[in-house]
């Protein structure tokens, strides 16, 4: 005799759960709106519309006010920043550096003070963007000629004593230079030096090195960089300055 399978005490003998037609998915029919939520809210802009219409015919001289008020208004906030600009710029001519300064700053505090450098020298719209997804660029700025200039900065704690600057970050540098960030001077600006294959690929490439030296006299100078620099581009469009 076969043995029969025994249901263990205390618990019921299993049961075939019966098939149940499971439903189907998106079956369920969306709630269509009532037309009267569609026109009631058009209705109501509407007359606000109509109103506010009614009141501009009815009261033109408040809108002329209006608007008087608003040219004089954005005349005055243009002049205060121009003179806001002008005062910055001025204080601006007055920022020297020397290179012992530039060595014992943080790599990102170097690089807002190259980009300070470019604003003192009359590029009002230096800025600092070196940081993740940079492309290689670290300051860019527009000259009073309209020239753009594309700056990557190495900064070396031991200054000139450190690793010199080689070729590979003149790679990165001369592939996104021109093609990605559209410059027309593309710059590499260091507080140490650079070795001499970087400074015969810089020379094959069209690109700018600055090194300690340069750097010392551009910070604690005067002068701006494109007057040191050789080979510059030529200015896009006459200084305004001049």
């Amino acid at each position: 005799m076969s043995a029969r399978r025994r249901t263990p005490p205390g618990r019921p003998p299993a049961r075939r759960a019966a098939s149940r037609p499971r439903k189907r998915q998106g079956s369920r029919k969306r709630p269509q709106r009532h037309p009267a939520a569609v026109l009631i809210p058009l209705v109501i802009a509407l007359w606000v519309v109509g109103r506010l219409l009614d009141w501009v015919a009815a009261n033109r001289w408040a809108v002329v006010v209006a608007l008087a008020l608003a040219v004089a208004g954005g005349f005055l906030w243009h002049r205060h920043r121009a003179a806001q600009l002008r005062e910055e710029q001025e204080r601006a001519r007055a920022l020297r550096y020397q290179v012992e300064q530039l060595d014992h700053l943080h790599h990102r505090a170097f690089e807002h003070a190259v980009r300070d450098l470019m604003f003192r020298d009359g590029c009002t719209d230096a800025i600092q963007v070196g940081g993740a997804g940079d492309h290689g660029a670290d300051v860019k700025a527009t000259d009073p000629y309209g020239r753009r200039w594309v700056i990557q900065c190495k900064h070396r704690k031991a200054g000139a004593a450190g690793a010199p600057v080689g070729t590979p970050d003149l790679h990165v540098l001369n592939g996104t230079g021109r093609p990605v960030h559209h410059g027309d001077v593309i710059v590499l600006v260091t507080n140490g030096r650079f070795s001499r294959p970087a400074v015969e690929f810089a020379q094959s490439q069209r690109l700018h090195l600055v090194d300690r030296a340069t750097l010392a006299a551009w910070a604690a100078g005067g002068r701006p960089l494109w007057d040191l620099l050789r080979a510059v581009p030529p200015p896009r469009s006459p200084s305004p300055l001049s």
